[in-house]
């Protein structure tokens, strides 16, 4: 339900994916789709100088925020719509952030660590379904260790594209997934409603909202290995398709 729950002896053994929707997984999903050469989510400032020393400064870009705020100095934000193709394309990118990126590196413990969102949820379901593992963590990063809509409402995404039979519930598990089927197909209504939604629509960011409620619209399953982002081979998740006439 937040990042303050995350501990090794919870996530000993388990597939953990981690959620971060307003914005940190968001983000990331997206520099990664927009065609980043690498890309490293760092948990401090200061890992981000440490792994920054290494990469070529001519490839290099830096983004993200702390408490919110745009930091000092680096390239770009984090927001989506800062990392486009034309920007991130074959760069090396850094993302720091106050809560996404502490979560995923919290959650280094587990023995694989996927990042999601809502436009991937869909294909984490997927992916999730066919992988060979018998312990799934749900780990919502939350706000500053509180509990935030956004968060579990990816959560309960997941959980309602999953066929749950055989699946031994936790509480919270349970409870997005009685969720989900309360607010289904009300997506940008719920994100609204939150305290990180209403500050998007306060100062006229609908744009970003929309954005990252738009379930389904990207296909990508990334993996943390390593401290590094990378693409999950489509072949383990995605649907096979028959061709007429095909052997």
């Amino acid at each position: 339900m937040s990042r303050g729950e995350i501990s090794p002896d919870i996530l000993s053994g388990s597939t953990a994916v981690v959620l971060d929707v307003f914005l940190a997984t968001t983000t990331l999903l997206t520099i990664l789709e927009n065609g980043a050469r690498q890309v490293f989510p760092v948990s401090s400032l200061e890992e981000a100088e440490s792994i920054g020393e290494k990469l070529d400064a001519s490839r290099m870009l830096r983004g993200g925020e702390q408490d919110a705020r745009r930091i000092e100095g680096y390239d770009l934000g984090p927001l989506p719509e800062e990392y486009p193709p034309e920007v991130v394309a074959n760069k090396d990118v850094i993302l720091v952030t106050t809560n996404g990126t502490r979560a995923i590196s919290d959650a280094s413990c587990a023995d694989r660590v996927l990042i999601c969102c809502l436009r991937n949820a869909p294909a984490v379901a997927r992916y999730l379904k066919g992988c060979e593992t018998d312990y799934i963590c749900l780990v919502c990063a939350g706000s500053l260790g509180r509990f935030s809509t956004e968060d579990f409402l990816g959560a309960a995404t997941i959980l309602s594209h999953m066929d749950l039979e055989g699946w031994r519930l936790n509480d919270a598990a349970w409870l997005a997934r009685d969720f989900a089927e309360r607010h289904r197909g009300e997506t940008l209504e719920v994100l609204k409603q939150g305290r990180a939604g209403r500050w998007f629509v306060e100062h006229a960011r609908t744009g970003t909202l929309e954005f990252v409620g738009d379930v389904g619209a990207s296909d990508l399953v990334p993996e943390v290995k390593d401290g590094v982002l990378r693409r999950v081979e489509e072949s383990a998740y995605r649907p096979t398709t028959n061709v007429p006439g095909a052997n």
